[in-house]
C-alpha cells in the first residue's frame, strides 16, 4: 500500500470517526465500563445486597426478640412520667438521663434513656423499660441512634454499614453505593439501545432457549424493572458514606438544606423544674401527640417531638420552659425546606419505615433482584469464554474510537465524578491500571 493510499485511508476513518452518532461511538466505552464495573465491584454489591436484606425485616425481629422489654398487658391505671423515670435511674444510678418517650399505647412501655457511658461514639444509648401501669421496670438494653434501635437490630444495621469492622469496614459499603448508580445507568443504556426485533423483548425476557441470549434478557429485563430502585439505593446510601457523604454534608450546608431543630435556648436560666408529665401536657395542648420524645433540658428548655416517621411523617417538635411548663417555641415538620423533606423521606424509605411493610417487600425485591444481576453478568461472562480460562473482557481502545465532542465532556463528567465519589475516582483509576496491564500482557503474547 502506497503512503498516498494509506493517508487516504486514514482520513477517511477519521471522517467516520467524528461524523458517527454519539451512542455508537460511545458505546463499546460505556460496554467496557460496564463489564469491569460488574467483574470487580459485582461482589461489594451482593454483599451489600445481602446484608441490606437481612435488615429489612429487622423491626419485625425487634419485636419478637425483645417482647418482654417492649411490650405489657394493659392496664387501669397509668403512672405519672416522673414517677416512671424516678424508679428508671433507680435502675442506672448516676447515669445522665437524655429523653424519655412515653408508651404510645397501653400495651407498650416507657422509654426512659440515658447515656451510655461505656460507648465514647455519639448515639449509643443505655434505654430503661418502664411499665407504665405498675412501674416496674422491665428490662435494660443498649439502644442506638435515634429509631431507638435494639442490639439484633443494631447488629444487622452495623454489618451492613461497615461489616464489624469499624470505619475501615465502611469502604465496602461505600464503595458499592458509588458504582451502583454507574452500573445501573450504564446498563440500562446497553440494554434500551441495544438493537431488537421486538419492543417485547426489552421487559419481557426469553422463557424458550438457553445459552448467553437467554441469560442477558432477563439481565436486561430485571435491570430494566429495577433500574430506579438501584439508583434511589444508590443516592440515599451515599448520604451516610465515609468520603462521598462528607460532600454531601457540604453541599446540604452550602445551600441550606440541613434539617432544621427546634430552639431550645432560653432568654434567662431555668428556674426549677415542672417535670415531665407538665410539659408533656403542655406539648400535646399544642399538637404534639402520638408518639414522642422529650428530651431533657441541658441549660435550655425541653424539646418534645413527635417520632413517628411513617407515612404521613409526623415530627413536629416544641421547645418547653422547665420553670413555667409553657412553649416557647416550635417548629412543624410542613415548614422544613422541601430537600430536608425529601432527605427524610429517602433515609426512612431506605430503611423501610416509610410506608411499612410495603416498603420491606420492595427493598426485598431490590436486593434480591441486584443479587440476580450480579449473579447473571458472572454467568454471561463464563458462556463467553474460550475453551479454557475466563471470558475475555469487550474490546479494548474504545476511548480511541469516540469523537472529540463526546470525549471532551465525558472526561469533564468523570473528573468531577471521581471528586465527589473519591472511592469511585481511585477504583476506577485501577480499572484503567489493570486494562492497561491486561493489553500490555496481551500484546506481548
Amino acid at each position: 500500500m502506497s503512503v498516498e493510499e494509506a493517508g487516504v485511508r486514514e482520513r477517511a476513518a477519521q471522517v467516520r470517526r467524528t461524523d458517527e452518532p454519539w451512542w455508537p461511538a460511545l458505546r463499546p466505552l460505556v460496554r467496557r465500563l460496564h463489564f469491569y464495573a460488574g467483574v470487580f465491584v459485582g461482589p461489594f454489591l451482593v454483599v451489600t445486597a445481602v446484608t441490606g436484606l437481612l435488615y429489612v425485616f429487622s423491626p419485625q425481629l425487634e419485636q419478637a426478640l425483645y417482647d418482654r422489654e417492649l411490650h405489657v398487658p394493659p392496664g387501669p391505671t397509668v403512672h405519672p412520667l416522673d414517677v416512671q423515670v424516678d424508679v428508671a435511674r433507680d435502675a442506672l444510678p448516676g447515669a445522665q438521663l437524655t429523653a424519655v418517650r412515653p408508651a404510645p399505647t397501653p400495651t407498650d412501655t416507657t422509654r426512659v434513656i440515658f447515656d451510655d457511658p461505656e460507648v465514647e461514639e455519639d448515639s449509643h444509648y443505655r434505654t430503661v423499660f418502664v411499665d407504665p401501669h405498675t412501674a416496674e421496670v422491665r428490662g435494660v438494653l443498649p439502644t442506638y441512634g435515634s429509631s431507638q434501635s435494639l442490639p439484633v437490630r443494631t447488629w444487622l444495621a452495623q454489618l451492613h454499614r461497615n461489616l464489624h469492622l469499624g470505619e475501615a469496614g465502611r469502604v465496602y459499603s461505600e464503595l458499592a453505593a458509588s458504582w451502583l448508580w454507574v452500573v445501573a445507568l450504564g446498563g440500562l443504556l446497553l440494554w434500551v439501545r441495544r438493537k431488537r426485533r421486538s419492543r417485547t423483548s426489552l421487559v419481557v425476557p426469553r422463557f424458550r432457549g438457553g445459552g448467553r441470549p437467554r441469560v442477558l434478557s432477563w439481565h436486561g429485563a430485571v435491570g430494566l424493572c429495577a433500574c430506579a430502585g438501584l439508583l434511589f439505593l444508590s443516592a440515599t446510601g451515599l448520604t451516610w458514606s465515609l468520603f462521598a457523604g462528607e460532600h454531601v454534608t457540604q453541599l446540604r450546608g452550602a445551600l441550606s438544606w440541613e434539617t432544621p431543630t427546634v430552639s431550645t435556648a432560653l432568654p434567662h436560666p431555668p428556674t426549677g423544674d415542672v417535670g415531665f408529665d407538665r410539659v408533656h401536657a403542655a406539648a400535646v395542648a399544642h399538637g404534639i401527640t402520638g408518639p414522642v420524645e422529650i428530651t431533657a433540658p441541658r441549660g435550655g428548655a425541653y424539646a418534645v417531638t413527635q417520632t413517628e416517621r411513617h407515612w404521613p411523617t409526623q415530627l413536629d417538635s416544641v421547645a418547653v420552659d422547665p420553670g413555667t411548663g409553657q412553649v416557647v417555641a416550635e417548629l412543624r415538620f410542613a415548614d422544613h425546606p422541601l430537600m430536608a423533606k425529601l432527605a427524610r423521606w429517602g433515609v426512612d424509605a431506605h430503611m423501610g419505615l416509610l410506608f411499612g411493610l410495603p416498603n420491606q417487600l420492595l427493598l426485598a425485591a431490590l436486593t434480591t433482584g441486584l443479587t440476580a444481576l450480579v449473579g447473571m453478568g458472572y454467568r454471561m461472562w463464563w458462556l463467553r469464554r474460550p475453551t479454557r480460562g475466563f471470558g475475555s473482557p469487550p474490546q479494548r481502545g474504545a476511548w480511541r474510537r469516540v469523537p472529540g465532542r463526546v470525549l471532551a465532556p465525558v472526561i469533564l463528567v468523570a473528573a468531577f465524578t471521581a471528586y465527589a465519589f473519591p472511592l469511585l475516582g481511585a477504583s476506577l483509576l485501577l480499572f484503567l491500571v489493570v486494562d492497561v496491564a491486561l493489553g500490555a500482557r496481551t500484546e506481548g503474547a
